[in-house]
């Protein structure tokens, strides 16, 4: 049996990620099928994030939190949810984040910044980071990620990928995901003491 050091899992990013690595299997081959999935699913983020979007825009709860200034955003700021279209500059700068955020899943190297960036992912939606304005409730971001995982898989299983090529791929991100819902999680959740 091994010995993780719990209170170090809520303190050291580096070993929480290497324990949920290890945990569920996410490895070199889980990687390569993420990476070789860039070439095929690269045309189709435009249409990914629009359909991220036009789901966010559906709900007054989700759609609120880009009423505020975004970080980096230097453009007029809406002055509504009534008033803010899916065309507004902000949402366009927004969606230009989840392209890239998505973009980096499939091209980047998972190293140390690849890592850091993951948590960015999560810390950014806090007001710990970015936007002081920014609070989006972690019902929000898991629903946001569920929709994501949900419209990931469907991009996938529509590629006419072969069955093997397929079911490592959505493995892959299935493994991915749920390791990012984890670095959002924990800006959420209290840091709990570990059991001794």
């Amino acid at each position: 049996m091994k010995n993780i050091d719990e209170a170090r899992l809520e303190t050291d990013l580096a070993y929480r990620f290497g324990y949920l690595l290890e945990f569920v299997g996410f490895g070199a081959d889980d990687i390569a099928a993420i990476h070789g999935a860039a070439g095929a699913l690269a045309p189709l983020v435009p249409s990914l994030v629009d359909a991220v979007y036009e789901k966010l825009h559906g709900y007054d709860a989700t759609w609120r939190h880009f009423v505020p200034r975004q970080s980096g955003y230097e453009g007029e700021t809406p002055e509504s949810v009534e008033t803010l279209s899916l065309d507004h500059e902000q949402i366009q700068f927004r969606k230009q984040h989840l392209a890239r955020y998505l973009e980096s899943l499939v091209t980047r190297p998972y190293d140390e910044k690849m890592l850091v960036y993951l948590d960015m992912v999560g810390k950014i939606h806090t007001p710990a980071a970015g936007s002081k304005d920014l609070d989006v409730p972690l019902v929000q971001m898991n629903a946001l990620m569920g929709f994501v995982a949900d419209a990931l898989i469907a991009t996938i299983t529509g590629l006419g990928l072969d069955r093997e090529t397929e079911v490592k791929t959505l493995r892959a991100f299935n493994k991915l995901l749920w390791l990012q819902n984890d670095l959002i999680s924990k800006h959420y959740v209290p840091q709990t003491e570990a059991v001794s």
